[in-house]
C-alpha cells in the first residue's frame, strides 16, 4: 500500500497538504479528534504551535496503535479556535508537522470552530489512515 498524493498543475502548488490522495489497502481508521491532553487528561500549557505539536503527536500516537505510520494518513482535518493566529503560525506548525510526521502531507482542511470540546483547547486534530 502507498498513498499517491496527487496535485494537479492547474491549482495552485500546496504548501503543507497535497490536494488529493489515492490509496489502496485493507484497513481503514479513522482517528477521533485529539486536542493537546497530556496522559493525564491536562491541557498542556503554551500557545497553538505547543498545542498543535501535542495534539498531532496524540493522533500519532492512536494511529501508530493501529498498527499505523504518519505516511498511511489520507486525510486530516484541523479544527482551530483562532484561525487568524493559526495562519500567523503555519511556518512553526509546518516544522511541527515535518518533525513528527515528515513530508508525506495528507489531503488536509483548516475548519474556525467557536470552541472545541477541551474548552482552552485551540485545536484538535482528526484523521482517516489506510493501512495495508
Amino acid at each position: 500500500m502507498s498513498p499517491e498524493r496527487v496535485n494537479p498543475a492547474a491549482l495552485a502548488p500546496p504548501r503543507g497538504f497535497s490536494h488529493a490522495v489515492t490509496t489502496t489497502g485493507t484497513r481503514l481508521v479513522f482517528l477521533a479528534g485529539q486536542t493537546a491532553l497530556d496522559a493525564d487528561g491536562r491541557l498542556v500549557p503554551g500557545g497553538i504551535s505547543d498545542q498543535f505539536e501535542r495534539a498531532l503527536a496524540n493522533l500519532l500516537t492512536a494511529l501508530g496503535a493501529t498498527g499505523g505510520a504518519p505516511h498511511h494518513l489520507t486525510r486530516v482535518t484541523v479544527y482551530t479556535t483562532d484561525v487568524a493566529a493559526y495562519r500567523e503560525h503555519a511556518r512553526a506548525l509546518g516544522a511541527v508537522w515535518r518533525r513528527l510526521a515528515g513530508r508525506d502531507y495528507p489531503a488536509m482542511a483548516v475548519i474556525g470552530a467557536t470552541r472545541l470540546w477541551d474548552e482552552e483547547a485551540l485545536v484538535e486534530l482528526d484523521g482517516i489512515a489506510v493501512l495495508p
